[in-house]
């Protein structure tokens, strides 16, 4: 027969039992959320940093360039309605270029681009004196149809002090461009107030197609080459673009415009 302290001693052992596998239980479990926030987070970096890779007013870096990439999206900034028409039919170009094309701009003529957008249409007076490879570059671009619905894929806003539209990626990505790449101009006491047309790039002399408009005055330090400038008719398209806000892809104020703004049709004019 079980004496009474045998009895004792053994539903001590099985209560003691019982709490070792409650608490080996917990343990697993908390090994299991860990692994789960761990895992989650390995997510948010790797969407984050290809977003950041490719981020900045970057891009044109042949395939791996740094631009905006596909990322899911955070609630967007705004909720105002897209002023935007339908893109037109069609698709942009899959050309590429080994080398910069022949120079045959006229540095003593007036250059303008003139895009015909969703939004509205945007002209752009180019400067060929001061950047002749940049204008030359847009000239045969525009006669390839090389930006032709082509999305603007990239905007800045608060509450980041950056005011720009990028566009010229005919992948939408920001990693996109012509396959040559192009010298910084024009870049001495460089400044980017409103209405300034400036190359996008992936470090000094690796601009291509990608560029930005500025909507708002922008403190940038020198390294966008500026080529242009907003007709005011064009400012009032690119406010437009601005009023209806972005959806963050990496931080608040960076990600891609709510307003469906794609190139239709860019034509370049001599005059």
């Amino acid at each position: 027969m079980v004496s009474s302290e045998q009895r004792r001693k053994q539903l001590a052992r099985q209560k003691y039992e019982r709490q070792l596998k409650r608490r080996e239980a917990a343990r697993r479990k908390a090994r299991i959320r860990n692994i789960s926030i761990a895992l989650g987070l390995v997510i948010v970096l790797a969407a984050g940093g290809a977003y950041a890779a490719s981020g900045g007013l970057n891009g044109d870096k042949k395939d791996d360039a740094e631009g905006p990439a596909e990322q899911p999206s955070a609630p967007p900034t705004s909720k105002a309605p897209d002023p935007c028409d339908k893109p037109a039919k069609g698709r942009p170009t899959a050309k590429k270029w080994k080398k910069e094309p022949a120079m045959k701009v006229d540095k003593s003529a007036s250059y303008t681009m003139e895009l015909s957008t969703t939004c509205g249409e945007i002209d752009i007076a180019m400067d060929p004196a001061k950047a002749p490879h940049t204008v030359n570059s847009f000239d045969f671009l525009a006669g390839e149809k090389f930006l032709d619905h082509t999305p603007c894929h990239r905007m800045t806003g608060p509450p980041q002090q950056l005011y720009v539209l990028q566009c010229g990626d005919p992948t939408g990505t920001g990693s996109g461009g012509p396959g040559y790449e192009l010298p910084d101009e024009n870049l001495k006491g460089a400044e980017y107030p409103a209405g300034t047309v400036a190359m996008a790039n992936s470090g000094p002399d690796t601009g291509g197609s990608q560029f930005f408009l500025v909507y708002k005055d922008s403190e940038l330090p020198p390294k966008y080459t500026p080529f242009g400038k907003v007709s005011a008719s064009g400012m009032k398209v690119l406010k437009k673009i601005a009023k209806a806000g972005l959806t963050p892809m990496q931080a608040q104020g960076d990600g891609r415009p709510n307003a469906t703004v794609v190139i239709d049709k860019a034509t370049v004019r001599k005059s």
